[in-house]
């Protein structure tokens, strides 16, 4: 998420987390031989499908349905199963921006496959540019972020705002990019100010064992139980553009306790 600014510093989340133990020999290769050729081959199968449905699906309805069926393939080739907490919190409000701690490539995956509704994410204009995933984004509708300047960064947020105005969620990871410690780092305010300037709530989301199952910078998978934790909705009514800092440091503040709550090995 782009915003010029960030009020938290990165040492008051908390230290470091240790590296997952490294996987066993023989499961690194069923992961390089089976797992991640099967991955690979069940992406292009469900993107290729989800683009010829975008010639005639401008709403984007049935490409996120082949996005779910595609994140469920990838949850089970990865061998983790994920349990939803606080399920009910995500029914209370028709539309919300629901923010995530960024921990691995397997986020995405992971709410696609749980969040029951259709949801538009936030993903770097650069992406627009890329064959095939640049086709993908356009016609499902996914919001472009422009972070060349100030000025562009602003008009891509509001092109969130707009979004949520027509009544879709949005989805988004405050953090810009995955942790390499295996903790939540500090947010930037964009997701508050889109959903002050829309006037929808809030909704704290955090993920647990994405970033033990592949960390940043790896390739192998660690198979292991994976959670995703709903929070409350946080209302924004009456909220301004000037209490975007202060909403994004208690999302933060939430999801880091949340997280230390629920990690078995952090607790």
């Amino acid at each position: 998420m782009p915003e010029p600014t960030t009020t938290l510093n990165p040492a008051s989340t908390s230290p470091s987390a240790s590296a997952p133990p490294p996987a066993p020999v023989l499961f690194r290769w069923l992961t390089y031989l089976v797992l991640l050729p099967l991955i690979a081959i069940a992406t292009a199968f469900f993107g290729c499908i989800s683009l010829i449905c975008g010639v005639w699906d401008s709403s984007g309805r049935q490409q996120h349905f082949i996005a779910h069926l595609w994140a469920r393939t990838l949850l089970i080739l990865s061998l983790s199963p994920v349990t939803l907490i606080g399920e009910e919190k995500l029914r209370t409000h028709p539309t919300a921006v629901y923010v995530a701690n960024h921990l691995s490539y397997y986020d995405t995956p992971v709410l696609f496959a749980r969040l029951p509704f259709q949801f538009r994410i936030l993903a770097k204009q650069a992406l627009w540019k890329i064959p095939f995933i640049g086709w993908y984004l356009q016609r499902s509708g996914q919001v472009p972020v422009d972070q060349s300047s100030a000025r562009t960064a602003v008009a891509s947020l509001n092109r969130g705002v707009q979004t949520l105005k027509h009544g879709l969620p949005l989805v988004i990871f405050p953090e810009g990019g995955r942790t390499s410690t295996g903790r939540p780092q500090p947010f930037v305010s964009g997701a508050a100010y889109m959903a002050i300037k829309a006037q929808v709530p809030i909704v704290p989301i955090t993920l647990v064992g994405t970033y033990e199952l592949l960390p940043i910078h790896t390739y192998h998978l660690h198979p292991r139980p994976l959670s995703v934790v709903v929070g409350d909705p946080i209302p924004t009514t009456g909220l301004t553009t000037r209490d975007a800092d202060s909403l994004t440091e208690r999302l933060l503040t939430i999801i880091t306790d949340t997280y230390l709550a629920h990690h078995p090995h952090l607790s």
